[in-house]
């Protein structure tokens, strides 16, 4: 069957963009940590939307499943394909062109391939800012961040990616293609079609462009590192902050010791901009204003000075170049490559309403403590959207003598979660579900909505040919 499946992909997309040889589909088949593996017959780059339309008939009338994959910068299994490689897997990366960027409609239209980092440098150009910013930005793809309804850093002003999508084009599963690409801010004319898509994990049929928003690129910037002696007090002072800068506070991250000094321990150049010893919690803050000039940052420097001087906290780092800026968020970015070379990290990918967030960390910490002493609580998050990466950090060593692997990480990942739902919080606040927390959304998510999801489901894909395992308990 791979044979003849492989010459007619070849047929409709081209010789040259359909790969069948194990070790240019290898990495491919692995997501970036190492920690998901799948196998497909063949990889598949159509340069079009047409192509892609192509290549979902031919699968639908003969029975093959398709996994669509972005810049596979998952952390959750989405973007690996199943294990029996009886599938195709379908790359956007060759679908990588800007088709217009409109600054006189603060809007920009791309295919699904674009790199967001590519996007972001697009917009600057035309003097806007493309706001959704994250660790991966150099490598993951727009249309996988549509998929995963991808968070970031700039969340408390900007919102997820669902905030910054005005229109979408779309391959459904029978091959339809949907064009929807309007820029319209307000358009009222029945269901919002684009939502159902944004977040589906390409399980609904697979987004090939998008149109963006864009919005007027910040003329200043004021960025500082807040150290505190207790979660509660840095949360207090998040809340605060957003008081005091609505509209133009954009970054709020909360890191702690263990995270900051992992970051900066593997983290090549990285240093320590504080002069003693690293606070117990750090705040990244970052302010952006339309107004050129000094102003912004005299107004945090008075702000900063004043609870400085009151106690709320016990240091302060404030930027003062952008050499400075640049070196504080490479802290914050760092993060994720930092915590794979310093341990098994198992990461937790929680939100809670944001004033909890001090009483998950000790929950948190002491079921850590009793349950899990090999493990040391690692944390950074979004503070102010209440978005918190937990990891229980394990050394190697210990993980390496783990009989059980999955059943810890099970056990420790149902505890956690257990402790933000009571909370009425989440398991997955940017992530996604990809193949990882599938048997989570049936633990906890309400069963009429995980009923209406499948339907849904049903209707647009009644073969279950895309993405399968994803998301959805079968």
């Amino acid at each position: 069957m791979n044979d003849s499946l492989i010459n007619d992909l070849r047929a409709l997309v081209g010789n040259a963009y359909v790969v069948d040889q194990p070790a240019d589909m290898a990495p491919h088949l692995v997501d970036w940590r190492g920690r998901h593996r799948g196998n497909a017959a063949c990889l598949v780059y159509p340069q079009d939307t047409r192509q892609v339309s192509a290549v979902l008939k031919y699968c639908l009338a003969s029975g093959v499943r398709v996994y669509p994959q972005g810049g596979n910068t998952s952390v959750c299994g989405g973007s690996v394909p199943g294990e029996d490689g009886d599938n195709v897997l379908l790359s956007l990366a060759k679908m990588n062109r800007i088709i217009e960027v409109n600054p006189r409609n603060n809007s920009m239209t791309a295919q699904a391939g674009c790199v967001l980092a590519d996007l972001q440098e697009a917009a600057s150009e035309a003097d806007r800012l493309f706001p959704l910013s994250l660790g991966a930005e150099g490598s993951c793809q727009i249309g996988g961040n549509i998929a995963t309804n991808a968070g970031g850093t700039n969340v408390v002003r900007y919102g997820n990616t669902r905030d910054l999508v005005l229109g979408l084009e779309v391959v459904l599963p029978d091959g339809r293609i949907w064009n929807g690409l309007r820029t319209l801010r307000k358009n009222n004319s029945g269901y919002d079609l684009k939502n159902l898509f944004i977040g589906a994990e390409g399980t609904l049929g697979i987004v090939t462009a998008a149109a963006l928003k864009l919005f007027p690129k910040p003329k200043s910037m004021a960025t500082a590192l807040l150290g505190f002696a207790s979660a509660d007090a840095a949360v207090d002072e998040g809340i605060r902050l957003q008081g005091l800068f609505p509209g133009e506070l954009v970054g709020l991250e909360l890191i702690s010791r263990s995270e900051f000094e992992i970051s900066i321990r593997h983290g090549a150049h990285l240093r320590n901009p504080f002069q003693g010893e690293t606070p117990p919690w750090t705040v990244l803050v970052e302010l952006a204003s339309p107004e050129p000039g000094a102003g912004i940052h005299e107004r945090l420097n008075t702000v900063l000075e004043a609870d400085y001087e009151a106690g709320i906290f016990v240091d302060v780092v404030i930027a003062t170049t952008e050499q400075n800026r640049q070196g504080f968020w490479q802290i914050r970015h760092n993060v994720t490559e930092a915590n794979g070379r310093e341990g098994m990290g198992l990461t937790h990918d929680i939100a809670v309403p944001t004033y909890l967030i001090p009483e998950f960390l000790t929950q948190a910490e002491d079921l850590l403590r009793r349950s899990y002493p090999q493990a040391v609580p690692v944390i950074v998050g979004h503070m102010g959207d209440g978005n918190l990466h937990y990891i229980a950090m394990f050394p190697h060593e210990y993980w390496a003598a783990v009989q059980d692997k999955p059943g810890l990480q099970r056990q420790l990942s149902h505890d956690l979660y257990d402790i933000a739902a009571a909370m009425g919080g989440t398991f997955s606040a940017e992530h996604g579900i990809g193949s990882l927390h599938v048997a989570e959304m049936r633990k906890y998510k309400d069963g009429i909505e995980v009923d209406v999801m499948r339907q849904i489901k049903d209707l647009l894909d009644p073969t279950g040919m895309m993405n399968p395992g994803r998301v959805l308990p079968q």
